[in-house]
């Protein structure tokens, strides 16, 4: 068999300014046969992306390869000079990095930017390397792949930029493409679409993979073989069915644990029960930008007449792609994003739209833990000085006794006290959540409003955060509104999800009806997008989509249903036109849907896609069970 890659002893170094060589990458060795995908896993630190980037020749800033040897398509990586390195990367190996969105330049067009590696490695003409660009996107199921290339970074989606980042890789013809957490940040049916594009178009070019990730699951799709590491030394390695299937390592066994996240099964208040005493309230929240329609209401409107509520002392789930209005949610509630119309209730008083007219005991009550620690964390100040800050400002402590109470808040987040003391640079992503846990927690809040939360973070630590986040409610009585795309988290920590599409509540239902009860059609695609930790489960769900959906429509209604162009059961004439009926069901759960809720129930219990019957709401079946509430209501 051919080894395209075969690493042997490797040996990667760091060193800080003044100080000793540290050892990031300790006695690596692995190999990569051609047209196979190698996934390296493990928890952050633990040395995948300085490996992987290794390959191309690369070391990042303060870090050096100091032993071993690394050969990649027959070169020798690590006795290449600059300029050999150069032609080497982009012509024999690619790189496809995790934020799309960061790579592009926004001041060029897409298709300049692509191109632009096969006009320097190839010296091909712009008409070739655009003919060349063209046939990429159409294997990488982009829309419009012959005008897709005129447009800029910001007018696209995150899974289409990072199909055209793969595209701008796969652009030379490479031997060997990394990919880099190229799926992390997206949402689950983005994830499901660009996972197809490359394994589609690696196949049908033999090219070989490494594939860096934390996520299982998608190993179980993508990948042929795995290297688990953990503290940048090897801790087990072998094909990806015994891996997952069979682990031998005991760090291995616990990566595989944690990513089978069981589900709630406790629950603070009944379910959806409108009489128990609510923290939080919204009633026909409006948010947009533009211009302003006769009614004075913002025409472009990232959220549409939202209401919900959060029972005392329970965690409300709001799930949903990107751009549905998750984010922007939370920066509403939270004071940072003004609304247009409608009211939040926050324990009974009505909050003002924007922050800086509430008060400071509102301020206090209501804290948000945003998703990325770094934009929240002052680089230059010390965590210790971060806490009692927020100590200060909400509670008066000062000197000793802010520094004892931010020693406790370390305490409550299971961290050593010796944090106190060092930079944000100095800890790591699962720390920094940790602390901005600590820092909400300092101003003993009512309700956190946490926004993706756990999205960036290996399973392992995710599954630490989840367990202090249902630990500190038990404790302390918070509430929580959990904002994700991970579906096995909400199932975990949550009471009540919201899904939300197109800036509309879809369904607000139990999150155990996650897997039964019934489902709004975009609540099943969610569902079913939701990689499973087992091989073939990607080929058998892109076998379902393509089957029973219809091709989306290009052009959205004029009102109606914003579902309708993606809906498999949709009804021309009536979803598109007319306003959008609310179901409620017995147990409260709400769903906006023309389907009748009969209809709307999974055939068994085990998550399976219902059979779905293209009949419109004329009725129910059982008028003791479902009552249709005017479109408004939600």
């Amino acid at each position: 068999m051919t080894h395209m890659i075969s690493v042997s002893n490797l040996e990667i170094v760091g060193r800080r300014r003044h100080g000793p060589a540290v050892p990031i990458v300790r006695d690596v060795s692995l190999d990569v046969a051609e047209g196979q995908m190698l996934a390296l896993i493990g928890e952050s630190g633990s040395g995948k992306t300085t490996i992987a980037l290794s390959l191309l020749g690369h070391a990042r800033a303060g870090c050096a390869i100091s032993g071993g040897r690394i050969m990649v398509a027959g070169h020798d990586v690590t006795t290449m000079t600059a300029g050999e390195l150069r032609a080497f990367r982009g012509r024999t190996i690619s790189y496809v990095a995790q934020n799309a969105g960061t790579a592009f330049n926004p001041a060029l067009s897409l298709g300049q930017q692509v191109i632009e590696p096969a006009r320097v490695h190839w010296s091909m003409t712009r008409a070739q390397a655009e003919h060349k660009m063209i046939d990429l996107f159409r294997a990488l199921a982009l829309p419009d792949p012959e005008t897709i290339g005129a447009r800029y970074p910001h007018q696209l989606s995150g899974g289409q930029l990072q199909r055209l980042m793969a595209a701008m890789a796969l652009v030379t013809d490479p031997e060997i493409v990394v990919f880099d957490e190229p799926t992390t940040a997206l949402d689950v049916t983005t994830q499901i679409e660009v996972l197809a594009a490359f394994r589609s178009v690696l196949a049908d070019r033999g090219i070989t993979g490494v594939y860096v990730t934390h996520d299982l699951a998608v190993v179980a799709q993508i990948a042929d073989h795995a290297v688990v590491l953990r503290h940048g030394q090897v801790r087990e390695s072998g094909p990806v069915a015994e891996i997952l299937g069979n682990p031998r390592d005991d760090y291995t066994r616990e990566l595989v644990a944690a990513c089978r996240i069981p589900p709630r099964t406790t629950f603070p208040a009944p379910v959806l029960d409108r009489a128990v005493e609510t923290v939080l309230d919204l009633s026909g929240v409006i948010v947009g930008y533009g211009r302003l329609d006769a009614a004075g209401l913002p025409e472009r409107r990232i959220l549409d007449e939202v209401s919900l509520s959060v029972p005392r002392g329970s965690t409300l789930g709001i799930i949903g792609e990107s751009g549905c209005g998750k984010s922007t949610l939370a920066r509403t509630i939270s004071g940072l994003q003004p609304w247009a119309a409608g009211q939040v209730t926050f324990r009974g008083e009505a909050l003002a739209p924007d922050i800086a007219r509430r008060t400071r005991e509102q301020r206090r009550r209501l804290q948000i833990v945003a998703q990325n620690a770094d934009m929240v964390l002052n680089p230059a100040w010390r965590i210790g000085a971060s806490i009692e800050r927020v100590l200060t400002f909400f509670r008066g402590l000062k000197g000793a006794e802010a520094r004892n109470e931010a020693a406790r808040l370390l305490d409550m987040v299971r961290l050593p006290h010796a944090l106190l003391d060092r930079l944000p640079g100095e800890l790591s992503g699962g720390q920094k959540q940790r602390i901005n846990f600590a820092r909400a927690l300092a101003a003993r809040p009512d309700l956190v409003l946490c926004d993706e939360i756990t999205a960036a973070l290996d399973p392992v630590v995710a599954a630490a955060i989840l367990e202090l986040m249902a630990e500190l409610q038990r404790e302390l009585g918070i509430s929580y509104i959990f904002i994700t795309h991970d579906l096995h988290a909400v199932r975990a920590v949550c009471d009540d999800v919201a899904v939300l599409y197109g800036g509309k509540v879809v369904e607000h239902n139990s999150s155990q009806s996650l897997t039964t009860g019934a489902h709004h059609p975009y609540t099943r695609l969610l569902v079913s997008s939701v990689p499973e930790m087992r091989a073939g489960w990607l080929t058998e769900a892109m076998t379902a989509r393509q089957a029973g959906r219809p091709e989306p429509l290009q052009v959205a209604p004029q009102g109606g249903c914003r579902f309708f162009p993606r809906c498999d059961v949709r009804m021309p004439g009536t979803c598109d036109h007319n306003p959008v009926p609310v179901q409620i069901l017995p147990g409260g759960a709400r769903i906006a849907c023309f389907t009748n809720a009969a209809a709307l129930v999974p055939d068994g219990d085990d998550g399976s896609c219902p059979d779905f019957h293209n009949r419109p709401i004329s009725g129910t079946d059982s008028p003791e069970e479902v009552r249709h509430d005017d479109p408004a209501s939600f």
